[in-house]
């Protein structure tokens, strides 16, 4: 991830729950899990309790990497944001000059991108190559799958 998360104030919100949420319940769980695996007997040949070691290295990585995030959030105002030109946060709508279908994207950061509801990070091969550009221009985008053509139609909050 870049040094800077930049979020909104509601994800940052998100964050910081799930965060408590995994420090407190979650570790509980876990340490019950253990517990109860370890009652069971020979650790060595006991799956049970080494499936919940494995969760408990996942649950602890999950914890470290949102401290990060939090730690590197920058909350960013929607009244702040410039439309003249595609930034962080904007949602633009974008015709694919090829297939002639249009989409609308709201760039976002690493964290917060979730293709389904139409929110792309601003370091996907896509948010990078509209970002900075004005309404009318036209971005030619290298993607996995070759070179696309998107004109910016819109730019909005």
């Amino acid at each position: 991830m870049s040094g800077i998360n930049y979020v909104t104030q509601e994800t940052l919100d998100q964050m910081k729950e799930e965060l408590a949420y995994l420090k407190t319940t979650g570790r509980a769980e876990i340490a019950d899990a253990i517990k109860e695996a370890r009652e069971k007997g020979d650790l060595k040949e006991n799956a049970e309790y080494d499936a919940a070691k494995e969760a408990q290295g996942l649950h602890e990585a999950k914890v470290a990497q949102l401290e990060t995030a939090i730690a590197t959030a920058r909350v960013i105002d929607l009244k702040s944001v410039d439309t003249s030109k595609v930034s962080i946060l904007s949602k633009v709508k974008v015709t694919n000059l090829a297939t002639k279908k249009q989409f609308v994207y709201q760039l976002v950061s690493e964290t917060e991108a979730d293709l389904k509801s139409g929110k792309i990070s601003v370091t996907s091969p896509i948010g990078k190559g509209l970002l900075g550009m004005h309404a009318g221009e036209t971005a030619e985008i290298v993607v996995p799958a070759g070179k696309i053509n998107l004109k910016i139609e819109e730019i909005s909050i």
